[in-house]
C-alpha cells in the first residue's frame, strides 16, 4: 500500500515565560492510500494541534510531515497551500459552507480553485451530490439544508478535488443520532469509491470502530491501542 501521509518524529511544545509545555513527543505515523485512520483521546491530548501540523497550518517544533511525494513542513507558506488544494480535502465539525452559494456551487468552486473547467467542475459536483441522496437539492442554499444535509455537502466538497487525504475534525459532532449514522456510512462509502484515505479526529465510538485503524494520543503520544 502507498503512502499518501507520512509523519516523521513530530514534537510540539510551547513556552510561557518559564513554564514550558510539550503538547506532542516525537510521533511517528504513516497512512497508506485509501486506509481510514480514527484519532481518538481525551480533550487536550493534543488531537486538534496534531491534525493542524498535518495540514500546514501549525508548524512543529520538530519533526516533518509529507503528503504524497511533497514535504509540508518545509514547504514555503504559498506551496502548503498549493499542497492543500492538490492533494488534501477537509471536513469540519461545522460545515463551513459558503452561505451565498448553492450546495452545487460549494462543491464547484474549490475545483474552479484548482483550474478545473466549469463543464467537468459541474458534473463532478453534481455526481458527488448525487452519491450521497441529493440530487434534489444541488441548487439549495445551506440554510435551506438540514445539517445532515450541510454535511453531505461537506463531504463531497472535500472530494471534490480527488485528494489523496482527508482530515476530518468531529465530523459528526453537530449532527443527531439518524444523520451520525448515514455520514458514518458515507464517509465509509465514499473512501472506497474514490480512494482517499480519511485521518478523523473523533470521540464518536462508532466512527472509530469503522475505521480501519485506531490511533490513541495520550498526553502528546501515540499508541495503537488503548492503555
Amino acid at each position: 500500500m502507498s503512502k499518501v501521509l507520512v509523519a516523521s518524529n513530530i514534537s510540539k511544545h510551547y513556552s510561557d515565560g518559564d513554564v514550558n509545555l510539550t503538547v506532542l513527543h516525537d510521533l511517528d505515523f504513516s497512512v497508506g492510500a485509501g486506509e481510514r485512520v480514527s484519532l481518538v483521546g481525551r480533550s487536550g491530548a493534543g488531537k486538534s494541534t496534531l491534525l493542524h501540523i498535518l495540514a500546514g497550518l501549525t508548524e512543529p517544533s520538530s519533526g516533518e510531515v509529507v503528503i504524497g511525494d511533497r514535504n509540508m513542513t518545509s514547504a514555503t507558506p504559498s506551496n502548503r497551500a498549493a499542497i492543500r488544494r492538490d492533494l488534501m480535502g477537509f471536513v469540519y465539525q461545522y460545515h463551513h459552507l459558503l452561505p451565498d452559494f448553492t450546495a452545487l456551487e460549494n462543491v464547484v468552486i474549490p475545483q474552479l480553485i484548482s483550474q478545473e473547467k466549469v463543464s467537468n467542475a459541474e458534473r463532478r459536483a453534481t455526481e458527488l451530490l448525487t452519491s450521497v441522496g441529493l440530487a434534489d437539492r444541488l441548487n439549495h442554499r445551506p440554510a435551506q439544508l438540514s445539517g445532515g444535509e450541510r454535511q453531505r455537502v461537506a463531504l463531497s466538497r472535500a472530494l471534490a478535488t480527488k485528494p489523496l487525504l482527508v482530515l476530518a475534525d468531529e465530523p459528526t459532532g453537530n449532527l443527531d443520532k439518524a444523520n451520525e449514522k448515514l455520514v458514518l456510512e458515507l464517509m465509509k462509502d465514499l473512501s472506497e469509491q474514490h480512494g482517499a484515505a480519511f485521518v478523523t479526529v473523533t470521540h464518536n465510538e462508532d466512527l472509530a470502530l469503522q475505521s480501519d485503524r485506531l490511533l490513541y494520543l495520550d498526553d502528546g503520544r501515540l499508541s495503537q491501542h488503548a492503555d
